[in-house]
């Protein structure tokens, strides 16, 4: 499934650990399989000045991510493995193989790597504009991004992801798409990163099961959050979310109507069943919008979002959708996270759960044996549904674990939901409902 070249020479690095004061970035002659360069450990230094506050772009759930400039004047990205990070060598590996292993114009581009000790970093091309999600959510750089932009933006994560899972040598699944995981370049085109949780399938394996759900809550496809199944649908159905989005300018757990608070696919619905889809419409794309074009692009979003994964479509024809006026579209139903799904029991419900959040802030391990307790937290979500911090409507997850293990005993159980790619809240039930 991989180039055993690529993962031999990379196990070799990570068991030697052999380092160099060769500041040019290089260690030997600097290069193995496919084009990776091996940066040294000081020329990696060098280039981000030890790793200063000055040239930190950010954090992820892999671990800080620094700016640097290579003494060749190539500005790069490193990616350093945190040592408190939910990520770890695995995922690392994981990313470096894979990611060496995909060339296209909507996926970000991959230097190298860099092995010191119990240091971990990858090196990647420098996308000045930084992630999507810094433009999309700033109220004040959210005007850079017209309605062309933003409809080019959705395409080409589309061809990236249509690329991933049909045309590349391997199918692969990410598993985490979100808009701080498209990358932008100097011409606003978008490149999708993070690959440390993607999943590479052979090309007549259709889906899988996993008890280590990893993944951003929102985004997830209800049957990977709450079944552990995952295939290329669970990709769609983050991009539906991904460009409902982009249509509107806010983040997937903003929304409110009237006392309640939804997610976008839950208002997006309401608006849609209502025949007010332009009112999702962020009100900064009012001069520079095609009316047909957006509700198109809504009007597939909410196909991407079904409930059943099945009724989902592929890559190639949401572009199709997207790209041709004269293609008629299916009717979308309700969408998944908006109503109670139905439930078939399975052994899922008898094994240890994990569930790891990508920005490497939540990695629990769920063991449930008790019934009223969870029902407690239940209870005090819906009768006091108030917002804490970035608390969002995951009643349909909570609601849905309890009637999952309603017949069960669990004296300890912690567990972390996610929203806006953070920690929302804790929940800690052991003989009682108590909240940290």
């Amino acid at each position: 499934e991989t180039n055993p070249m690529v993962e031999n020479e990379l196990l070799e690095w990570m068991e030697s650990d052999r380092s160099t004061s060769n500041v040019n970035g290089l260690q030997n002659d600097g290069k193995m399989g496919n084009n990776l360069t091996v940066f040294s450990y000081a020329s990696v230094v060098a280039a981000t000045t030890n790793f200063s506050e000055e040239n930190k772009l950010g954090q992820g759930g892999f671990g800080p991510v620094y700016k640097g400039k290579l003494l060749t004047g190539r500005e790069i990205a490193v990616k350093r493995l945190s040592r408190c990070s939910g990520q770890g060598t695995l995922e690392f590996k994981n990313e470096l193989i894979l990611i060496s292993e995909l060339q296209h114009t909507n996926l970000v581009q991959l230097f190298g790597f860099c092995i010191h000790g119990e240091e971990r970093m990858l090196i990647y091309a420098y996308m000045p504009n930084k992630s999507l999600d810094c433009f999309l959510f700033d109220s004040t750089k959210a005007m850079l991004l017209d309605w062309t932009k933003r409809f080019n933006i959705i395409e080409g994560i589309a061809q990236g992801l249509l690329y991933l899972h049909k045309y590349s040598r391997m199918r692969v699944i990410h598993r985490d798409l979100k808009a701080s995981n498209v990358l932008l370049d100097e011409y606003m085109k978008p490149k999708i990163s993070d690959f440390g949780l993607a999943r590479i399938f052979t090309h007549n394996e259709l889906e899988a099961n996993t008890n280590r759900v990893v993944g951003t809550y929102g985004y997830m496809s209800p049957e990977y959050a709450m079944e552990g199944t995952f295939s290329i649908k669970s990709d769609v159905y983050s991009f539906g979310v991904l460009m409902l989005e982009i249509i509107s300018g806010r983040r997937n757990s903003s929304f409110y109507n009237a006392d309640r608070v939804l997610n976008i696919v839950g208002y997006a619905w309401e608006l849609w069943k209502e025949g007010r889809g332009l009112e999702l419409m962020d009100p900064t794309l009012k001069d520079s919008c095609t009316e047909d074009q957006l509700l198109r692009c809504f009007h597939v979003g909410l196909l991407c979002v079904e409930e059943n994964a099945a009724d989902r479509p592929s890559m190639s024809d949401a572009i199709s959708m997207l790209t041709t006026e004269t293609i008629s579209m299916p009717l979308p139903t309700r969408p998944a996270f908006f109503t109670r799904r139905n439930f078939i029991e399975s052994d899922i419900s008898r094994r240890e759960l994990q569930i790891i959040s990508v920005n490497g802030l939540s990695n629990t391990s769920v063991a449930y044996r008790s019934c009223w307790t969870i029902h407690c937290f239940a209870f005090v979500y819906v009768v006091f549904p108030v917002k804490v911090g970035f608390l969002v409507d995951y009643s349909f997850l909570i609601g849905n674990i309890a009637y999952r293990f309603t017949s069960r005993n669990l004296p300890n159980c912690s567990k972390r939901i996610n929203g806006e790619e953070g920690i929302v809240a804790k929940f800690q039930l052991s003989g009682g409902c108590a909240f940290a």
